[in-house]
């Protein structure tokens, strides 16, 4: 189980990370121009993609084993501090109007609470304890996923969500950014994406968090694809909630089917809005209740209920 090292042996821990390694070549940048800081920055950022693809393996095996989970009615909890934590509940806040996620689906969970988000808390990223109690409050259970996110991969909060999540038979990934990381160690599936020594020592939100966003990028979209949330690369669940997303509602069906407006509009009032639905009585030349029967019979894969009505 975790526990919060002395000062000195955090130092000592700290003193052993690529993320946190200083780097002497780079002691004068405050002296450069801004142009120069700007493309030294840019450079950095070229390596992430690189660092991301090498571990696209373990992301894979990592996002089939929690699609199968979801699709058994789990949900999918993010849990990490500090710029980690910002990133799941970013992730997390992103799925429902993306594909119509039901409430509480995807979760991000954050040291310190929602106000983290926004403030720094002292001392919740050092709390085991505190991630216990936060999954407890979720009432985890063997169908869920639990994804720890941790720059350093040593962050008690982190760990100790994916220790607890596995005590409770739930699926754990541990995504890092560092080698040879407890997290990793603590979970099903360890994911370690090493971006190396920061520009600014230490400042894990430019490299590492840069890599901890294109892998939850691909956690929940690939997730979500084989759930059967989108028709080839369609939003077909998108929730139609502000003007914006009605526009591209109707875009999406026309897109899916080349039919004109007006029968576009016929098949969204038909079904109340529902994109996926909408293609579905378009294509398959049914009614929205029809539709509605087909898709809840093939678990909501929009394929699946095309395939059944041409059979």
């Amino acid at each position: 189980m975790v526990s919060t090292p002395r000062p000195g042996d955090l130092r000592t821990q700290l003193d052993g990370l690529a993320t946190e390694a200083f780097r002497p070549e780079l002691a004068e940048i405050d002296q450069l121009d801004t142009l120069d800081i700007a493309r030294l920055m840019n450079r950095e950022d070229a390596t992430v993609a690189a660092a991301v693809a090498a571990r696209l393996p373990e992301i894979a095996r990592a996002v089939d084993a929690i699609a199968v989970r979801m699709g058994h009615g789990g949900r999918l909890i993010y849990a990490g501090a500090g710029t980690a934590g910002r990133l799941g509940v970013l992730d997390a806040s992103e799925c429902p109007p993306t594909f119509n996620t039901a409430p509480g689906q995807v979760v991000g969970l954050i040291a310190g609470g929602p106000g983290a988000v926004v403030t720094s808390v002292e001392g919740a990223e050092d709390s085991a304890e505190l991630a216990r109690a936060d999954l407890d409050a979720l009432g985890v259970t063997a169908d869920d996923t639990v994804v720890g996110v941790s720059a350093s991969g040593r962050t008690p909060y982190a760990v100790g969500a994916v220790e607890h999540a596995r005590a409770l038979g739930a699926l754990t990934v541990g995504l890092a950014g560092n080698a040879g990381s407890a997290l990793a160690a603590a979970a099903d599936h360890g994911i370690e994406v090493v971006t190396g020594p920061e520009l600014l020592t230490g400042s894990t939100r430019l490299k590492a968090g840069t890599a901890q966003k294109l892998v939850l990028n691909m956690v929940s979209t690939i997730t979500m694809i084989r759930l059967g949330k989108t028709y080839g690369n369609l939003m077909v669940d998108v929730r139609a909630s502000n003007e914006k997303l009605r526009a591209r509602s109707r875009r999406i069906v026309a897109l899916a089917t080349g039919a004109d407006d007006k029968a576009i509009e016929r098949a969204l009032d038909a079904t109340g809005g529902e994109v996926k639905h909408a293609i579905l009585v378009l294509l398959a030349d049914v009614d929205g209740p029809t539709a509605a029967r087909l898709l809840e019979d093939s678990g909501g894969k929009l394929r699946a209920a095309l395939a059944a009505a041409a059979g």
